[in-house]
């Protein structure tokens, strides 16, 4: 799978839902652990752009993050994959989101170039 990393510069993202740990299979309620045997968690983002458009993305994230609703983040190390499979018989595809972390804006340097704009 090819990972597409995403420029973060122009966005300013929002956390809209909190850090949960992402299921392997609601049924069991197993939970999806890394390559090292850490839990992977789900943070509910909203990105916009300079031009009021907005996204909600779902970002897949190795360990507990310590971000809270309405928060104003980034998400570090952003990067993008597509993905396709067939559920019951259906293809489906889309494209899915990872990063390294997700750290409150006033947690993250000004110099760094993974901040959003106009955020400091």
């Amino acid at each position: 799978m090819r990972n597409i990393p995403v420029d973060v510069s122009a966005l300013t993202f929002v956390c809209v839902s909190p850090p949960r740990p992402k299921l392997v299979n609601q049924d069991t309620g197993e939970v999806k652990t890394d390559r090292n045997g850490q839990t992977v968690f789900t943070v509910g983002l909203s990105a916009a752009d300079p031009m009021g458009r907005v996204d909600l993305l779902n970002v897949a994230v190795t360990g507990d993050q310590s971000v809270t609703i309405g928060e104003v983040v980034t998400p570090v190390g952003l990067v993008a994959f597509p993905w396709e499979a067939v559920l019951g018989g259906e293809k489906r595809w889309g494209v899915a989101y990872r990063a390294e972390r997700i750290a409150p804006v006033s947690a993250v340097p000004a110099s760094d170039s993974s901040a959003p704009a106009g955020v400091a």
